[in-house]
């Protein structure tokens, strides 16, 4: 009767099938980027990297809203990230225009998946002490949407990736240089996605669609490359004096400024009115 009850009480294994099955679509979307690039099919390569970053948003989603959040999950949701968001677009910009480069061209491909798996390494070491408000470091699925939009509009208006070799290494580099940076990144995560909008609001939307519709590929690079340098310019905007801390290295001693976190401060500081 004991043994009955107790195994009745302990908690059932398993895997939650939903969650993992679209981690499972982002996971197996990078690896088809990947064969598709070694055969030559760019843009079918990048536009494999954008609906993993949509299998991406909708894991973690559905996971909280069917109340299915597992370690397992998150384990799992990390390693296709990297696979996703890491390997598959530095192989893409490899194969595109970095593999008759030699030894420059295999390095700035490392140097990107090396970046993209210490972002992930560092955000899940951090998660639950840094601002949720915003990102330390581009996040490496927007990282990934830059340099598959660049490969993207080279092979739309036909460009010959190996002609530009060095300027596409350059870039990949860059890019996995700002996932390891500082550089503060608006989360958007303080949107309340269940408030009421406005009819306007609604239309603009519709607006933003048509015109991501008409050209995704330059509308999609643009929109990225924007998010990418919004990073800098951010936190040159939240620091009284700019030091190393706040670029690159060990940020807890960076002196963000923070606005509402000064309002509150101000709040308590002030002496309370009593009449």
């Amino acid at each position: 009767m004991t043994d009955s009850k107790n195994t009745e009480n302990s908690p059932r294994k398993g895997i939650y099938l939903l969650p993992n099955l679209l981690t499972t679509a982002g996971l197996f979307s990078g690896f088809f980027a990947i064969v598709s690039s070694m055969n030559g099919r760019f843009e079918a390569a990048a536009v494999a990297i954008f609906i993993a970053m949509i299998f991406d948003g909708l894991d973690g989603r559905v996971a909280r809203l069917t109340n299915t959040q597992s370690e397992f999950g998150a384990q799992y949701d990390s390693m296709s990230d990297l696979l996703a968001f890491g390997v598959a677009p530095a192989l893409v910009a490899y194969n595109w225009a970095l593999a008759d480069l030699g030894k420059f061209g295999w390095l700035a491909a490392f140097v990107y998946v090396a970046c993209a798996a210490l972002r992930l390494a560092r955000f899940n070491a951090n998660l639950g002490v840094t601002d949720g408000r915003f990102f330390q470091g581009l996040a490496s699925p927007a990282a990934a949407a830059l340099v598959a939009g660049m490969v993207w509009n080279g092979t739309s208006f036909q460009i010959d990736g190996d002609k530009y070799g060095y300027i596409v290494g350059l870039i990949t580099i860059a890019t996995g240089f700002l996932m390891v940076s500082n550089f503060r990144y608006n989360s958007f995560k303080t949107l309340n996605w269940r408030d009421r909008v406005s009819f306007l609001t609604i239309l603009l939307v519709v607006v933003v669609f048509v015109v991501i519709a008409s050209k995704p590929a330059q509308m999609l690079f643009l929109i990225f490359a924007i998010y990418a340098c919004s990073g800098p310019i951010t936190t040159f905007r939240s620091v009284r004096k700019l030091k190393l801390e706040h670029v690159v290295g060990d940020s807890d001693d960076a002196d963000f400024l923070d606005e509402h976190a000064n309002s509150a401060e101000k709040k308590q500081s002030k002496p309370e009115d009593n009449t």
